[in-house]
């Protein structure tokens, strides 16, 4: 006789970090944790210049990093998103990799066009991302206590860097740098979780689901 635990589908993956359900016929692996790693790593390397921590002289490193980690890596974990039929997954990945390649353009090619106005210009680039994060953590209360921590954090982030570029005070783009490191932080642990979750194949690292699967 079967008990209710034998009873759940050969393809559900109760270790997922959102919480998603692959398609039924075939198990990829959960590229929850890759795009997770890839956004955490960039956004730290990123928050220790914002924050003062290391000489701003050193900002170009993070250009290569947000081109193939943040960016190119990111995208490919979203568009897989898309196959295991998780659309927040899919959108937040997808969305964040063009962050990422977005602002290495920006650096590389367009802002010496901008001129005297640049503060400005990237506080609406900014604020148009807060926007954006801030509804993505209103699903995010449907996922996971650490997918909505990450979100919470990377809102506030959005904000505070926006405040300092609009206003060129850069104090306040210095704790948005703060609140950057403490959401790389927190999606480093979410990827973390996924990982080791998946790998022992039950819950070692909590989650905190809160979809109520």
């Amino acid at each position: 006789m079967e008990t209710e635990a034998t009873q759940r589908p050969r393809d559900e993956d109760p270790t997922r970090v959102d919480g998603a359900q692959p398609l039924s016929g075939w198990k990829p692996a959960d590229p929850g944790p890759l795009g997770l790693a890839a956004f955490a790593m960039t956004t730290f390397v990123l928050s220790m210049f914002n924050s003062n921590l290391v000489d701003a002289k050193g900002t170009p490193v993070v250009l290569g990093l947000a081109l193939a980690y943040g960016g190119i890596v990111q995208l490919v974990a979203g568009l897989w998103e898309f196959r295991t039929g998780n659309t927040f997954g899919a959108v937040a990945f997808c969305s964040f990799a063009a962050f990422w390649i977005s602002f290495w353009a920006l650096n590389v090619f367009y802002a010496k066009q901008i001129g005297g106005n640049a503060g400005h210009a990237v506080g609406v680039y900014l604020w148009a991302w807060a926007i954006f994060t801030l509804y993505m953590t209103v699903a995010a209360l449907r996922v996971s206590g650490a997918v909505l921590l990450v979100f919470v954090l990377l809102t506030a982030t959005f904000i505070l860097l926006a405040i300092g570029a609009s206003g060129a005070h850069e104090t306040v783009t210095h704790w948005g740098g703060y609140v950057g490191l403490a959401t790389a932080a927190a999606a480093w642990y979410a990827s973390f979780a996924a990982v080791v979750n998946s790998t022992f194949g039950r819950t070692v690292a909590p989650v905190f689901p809160l979809s109520g699967r």
